[in-house]
C-alpha cells in the first residue's frame, strides 16, 4: 500500500501537533532524554495553537502530512533555505514517520515528494539538517544521495546536542 501527501488544513492542526509529538518520540528515543520526550504530550496545546498560526501563515513552507489507509502516518516540511550561506538552497526543514511506518519505502516517497516540488520551485541544491547521533536518520538521507557538507551547529533540545548539515545536489 502506498501513501498520499495532503497539505495540512486549520482542521488538521490537532492531529497533526499529536503527530509531531508522537514521531519525536519515536525518532529520537535514545538520542533526546527520555524526560524531554515524555513532557511533551504535555505541551499538545500550545503545539496545536502554533500549528494553527504556522498553517494561516505558511509564508515559504509547505506544511504536509503522509496518509496510508486514511491515517496521518507522517510529517513533511520543506522551505527556502534558512541558512544565510545557502540562500538559493531548498530545505527539508522535517521529514519524519511514526516507526511503524519505518523501512516500508514510505520515507523515500516522501522525499520524492519534496525533491520534486523544492526543484521544481528552481533550487539546484537541497539540503537537511540532522542530529549527529541520529545514525538511522543519517543512512536514510545518505542512501538518498545527501551528503554531509561539513556545517555542524549545537542547538537547545533539552541538553546541548549536535546538529550537521548533510546537502543533495543536481
Amino acid at each position: 500500500m502506498g501513501i498520499t501527501i495532503h497539505k495540512v488544513l486549520l482542521e488538521d492542526a490537532h492531529e497533526y501537533a499529536a503527530l509531531h509529538i508522537a514521531c519525536w518520540q519515536d525518532a529520537y528515543k535514545g538520542i533526546i532524554s527520555d524526560e524531554y520526550l515524555d513532557s511533551m504530550p504535555a505541551e499538545l496545546d500550545q503545539r496545536v495553537e502554533r500549528c494553527r498560526k504556522y498553517i494561516s501563515e505558511p509564508g515559504e513552507c509547505e506544511y504536509l502530512y503522509a496518509a496510508c489507509g486514511g491515517d496521518m502516518i507522517g510529517r513533511l516540511i520543506f522551505n527556502r533555505s534558512r541558512d544565510e550561506d545557502k540562500p538559493d538552497a531548498g530545505e527539508v526543514s522535517a521529514i519524519y514517520l511514526l516507526a511503524d511506518y519505518w523501512g516500508k519505502g514510505y520515507g523515500k516517497q516522501m522525499m520524492d515528494y519534496a525533491v520534486a516540488a523544492l526543484r521544481n520551485a528552481g533550487h539546484q541544491e537541497i539540503i537537511v539538517w540532522v542530529l549527529e547521533e541520529n545514525n538511522r536518520a543519517r543512512r536514510f538521507y545518505e542512501k538518498y544521495g545527501f551528503v554531509y557538507d561539513g556545517t555542524r551547529q549545537e542547538i537547545e533540545i533539552g541538553k546541548p546536542i549536535a546538529e550537521i548539515r548533510y546537502a543533495l545536489d543536481f
